[in-house]
């Protein structure tokens, strides 16, 4: 349904460290810079990117949004989280674990990225 998610930031270059880090401990490759100063990472399932906004004005984070990241398992959703930490992001929400709801069991993990975006990596449970 999707062809790609791209969410603004501040400091390109603080974001891409968040992102080359909490995406790489999920199987990513680092990100990629063009000539415009976005950064893009690649995958099978779609892209993710960041900009500065076209518009010249700061990025700011949407209140109530949340992009999630597919996690292998709980271990690879926890990587993802302590990656972020120790790049930049901050802890938001719940620890990352277990929860249970009208989806079923989900293993997750919420952070906020360098420019505020909040974003989470998901484990669907048996």
């Amino acid at each position: 349904m999707f062809s790609h998610i791209m969410v603004g930031a501040n400091d390109i270059e603080a974001s891409k460290a968040f992102y080359d880090a909490s995406l790489g401990a999920l199987g990513c490759k680092p990100g990629v810079m063009d000539d415009k100063g976005r950064c893009f990472y690649f995958t099978e399932s779609g892209v993710f990117a960041i900009t500065k906004p076209i518009d010249g004005q700061p990025a700011s984070h949407g209140n109530g949004g949340t992009i999630g990241f597919a996690a292998a398992d709980g271990d690879a959703a926890d990587a993802w989280h302590a990656a972020g930490l120790a790049s930049g992001g901050t802890a938001c929400e719940e620890p990352p674990g277990v929860r249970e709801g009208a989806a079923g069991k989900l293993y997750l993990a919420y952070l906020r990225d360098p420019s505020g975006n909040k974003v989470c990596a998901l484990h669907r449970e048996g």
